[in-house]
């Protein structure tokens, strides 16, 4: 996985790591209001209290931030998932998963597949985390949201039309 991001020309120009003091959040803009209050107020604090692990996505030559995303820890009720997945899992009422609460570009950085280096950085991040988890689960802001995810096979809940979970096994698949 590392080196499927590290080998490709465009993504050579950026890393990401931890969101630290050093980051200037102020300028970053994906035009999304919420998305943006979040990343410029809140997300300092989130890292901070443990509440999240914001990672940024940052341009080497100039150290602008082209792009964040959240990770957290969350559960899934065991009656939420499909019947063809829970008929292979223990019976607890609620089972381990990995919020990937919040993914954004900035607006000066689209159309260079950023989206899709964020997201893909964020699951082997879940897969190779030492706490166990059962999928990635992502609430998706609006339509467009849920097409890119369930592009990379997020399924729907079957309850809620914008709320999409990937199951580890799957991630595993994809990126060993």
């Amino acid at each position: 996985m590392e080196n499927l991001i590290d080998s490709s020309d465009a993504f050579k120009h950026y890393l990401i790591e931890p969101l630290g003091k050093k980051h200037n959040r102020a300028a970053f803009c994906c035009g999304v209001d919420k998305l943006d209050n979040y990343f410029q107020k809140h997300a300092g604090q989130d890292a901070r209290k443990r509440m999240a692990a914001p990672l940024v996505l940052v341009e080497k030559s100039s150290g602008n931030i082209a792009g964040f995303y959240t990770l957290s820890s969350t559960s899934i009720k065991l009656e939420e998932l499909p019947i063809e997945i829970t008929k292979k899992l223990p019976k607890y009422p609620l089972l381990p998963a990995t919020l990937l609460g919040r993914l954004a570009v900035d607006q000066n950085h689209r159309q260079k597949g950023l989206g899709e280096m964020l997201l893909i950085d964020a699951l082997y991040r879940s897969l190779k985390s030492e706490i166990a988890t059962l999928a990635v689960v992502v609430e998706a802001k609006d339509d467009q949201a849920r097409s890119f995810y369930e592009h990379y096979q997020f399924s729907r809940f079957p309850d809620y039309s914008h709320r999409l979970f990937l199951m580890m096994d799957t991630i595993e698949k994809m990126l060993t």
